[in-house]
């Protein structure tokens, strides 16, 4: 696998935008889709909390090595998340041992086996969820995001995006999902863009 710094977009994205967001700026019909799709996902009614959801977006991206998506959600999570960068940072390097919620531990667990294949979640990964505490809505959305952010880091990748290094630039970009969403910060950033 090559390392994504390595690496030039295989298509031509306006402005050299970042991640999948260069990717909604070529195709502004399916950016638009899914950017409501991922407000619904990660900013709509569930039980599990926005930060919840978006460390099991930044814990799957990690997994599947999408560093855009790794870096963004992370930094996302951190602003909604308690325990900050710290707790989510702790959750990338070794879910077993993080400070966290016994319940969040076994959605984890199961969004792992979710990257790798739907097949491999067991009965037994949804009874340990359960008995942490998780109802079915619970393991539904944790699967979904799972689900979801294996193709979201598949469409990055895919695709070769720009994936900046700076950990500011991903500070920003978490910043403005954390407190616009998905669909009013597409929007946010695209005026932003044509001012500079």
């Amino acid at each position: 696998m090559s390392d994504p710094k390595d690496r030039e977009p295989f298509i031509d994205v306006p402005g050299d935008l970042p991640g999948i967001r260069g990717l909604f700026a070529f195709k502004p019909e399916t950016g638009a889709a899914l950017s409501e799709f991922a407000q619904t996902l990660l900013r709509g009614s569930s039980p599990l909390s926005p930060g919840e959801r978006e460390t099991i977006a930044a814990f799957v991206s990690s997994r599947n090595k999408t560093y855009f998506c790794t870096q963004s959600h992370a930094a996302t999570a951190a602003l909604l998340f308690e325990g900050g960068r710290d707790a989510i940072d702790a959750v990338i390097e070794d879910v077993d041992s993080a400070a966290i919620d016994p319940k969040l531990r076994a959605l984890l667990r199961i969004a792992d086996k979710v990257r790798q294949s739907g097949l491999d979640v067991t009965p037994e990964d949804v009874e340990n969820a359960r008995a942490a505490g998780a109802k079915d809505e619970d393991i539904h959305d944790a699967v979904l995001v799972a689900a979801a952010f294996c193709m979201f880091n598949r469409y990055v990748d895919g695709l070769a995006t720009v994936a900046p290094r700076e950990r500011a630039t991903y500070e920003q970009i978490g910043g403005l999902l954390a407190t616009a969403g998905y669909v009013s910060a597409g929007a946010a950033q695209g005026a932003a863009e044509g001012d500079q």
